[in-house]
């Protein structure tokens, strides 16, 4: 149970069909804790300190936080089939950010008038309190339609001369990072990313092979209980890929007290102690009264930690 792979996530969440896309494509066995998706999160937070994002994995006491970290953290203990070279990050951070704004846009364009004031509110706080503008994503909808299908295009074009993998001949980091914002933009309006990209044929047939991948693991369901208990039973592990480098720009040494905030949105401060900070990743031990010592594990790149 202590090295069990625990996915704390919700079905709709784009960013954990990246990681339950590469536990398929790894052939898998993994426990599945569904949590909400807004805040409070009352058996989430004593794992991560107050990290309000999904998907969080856990793997006895030692979570980790942003899918980043998660697909790293997979790919370490199961290098096989390799599915990450490392320039593949570069194109994961692109379609997390640069694919996922117009992906965004275009979903809340057409059904924001229907999402509900929990939802909108959480969604402020998660953005630092800018305003949940639904008369501003539909009338940037349109245009943002255009961006998308533009992007879209270089990926049919690389299809149409290529193998069936953006990656070569087997599936990579590249797939399931493009892939994320074509099943999120399908997930929601159907019927409209059929018509925006009807002669974009190739694309198509990818994410058919893309989306057949993730029935390829073994989904075991849990209860938020016993994640919480499987925890407390656990010590935090010790590894060589989380040696502290004492170059690190972080220039704060382990066990300093620290906050670690995501420089992009959802900036909640997470605080704890300082175990390691090196290329790969950042990770602070934190003690909870339900759960003991944890060690939270942040991906280096989108984070930052400061003096607490």
């Amino acid at each position: 149970m202590s090295d069990d792979l625990i996915l704390h996530h919700y079905f709709t969440s784009p960013f954990s069909e990246k990681v339950r896309i590469l536990l398929g494509i790894k052939g898998l066995s993994w426990r599945s804790v569904i949590q909400p998706t807004i805040m409070p999160k009352p058996d989430l937070t004593p794992l991560t300190g107050g990290y309000r994002r999904i998907p969080v994995m856990q793997i006895g006491a030692d979570v980790f936080c942003d899918s980043a970290v998660i697909m790293a953290e997979i790919e370490r203990r199961y290098p096989l089939p390799r599915v990450i070279h490392g320039a593949d990050w570069a194109v994961n951070l692109w379609a997390d950010r640069l694919f996922f704004q117009p992906t965004v846009g275009i979903i809340f364009g057409a059904i924001g008038h229907t999402v509900p004031a929990e939802f909108i509110k959480d969604r402020e706080a998660m953005s630092g309190g800018r305003p949940f503008d639904v008369a501003a994503m539909k009338a940037a909808a349109e245009p943002l339609k255009g961006q998308f299908r533009g992007m879209a295009s270089w990926l049919e074009r690389q299809l149409a001369d290529g193998p069936a993998w953006i990656a070569g001949d087997a599936p990579g980091l590249t797939d399931i990072a493009w892939y994320m914002n074509f099943w999120f933009f399908r997930s929601a309006l159907k019927a409209d990313m059929a018509t925006l990209l009807e002669d974009l044929p190739h694309i198509t047939a990818w994410r058919e092979r893309v989306a057949a991948l993730g029935a390829a693991s073994t989904r075991l369901d849990m209860s938020t209980a016993e994640a919480i208990a499987t925890a407390r039973a656990a010590e935090p592990a010790t590894a060589d890929h989380i040696v502290h480098d004492a170059k690190d720009p972080i220039g704060l040494p382990p066990g300093a007290a620290v906050h670690v905030v995501a420089d992009d949105y959802g900036r909640d401060p997470i605080a704890g102690v300082l175990v390691s900070a090196n290329a790969e990743r950042i990770v602070i031990a934190r003690d909870d009264p339900r759960i003991g010592t944890v060690n939270v594990h942040f991906p280096r790149v989108g984070f930052t930690a400061t003096p607490a």
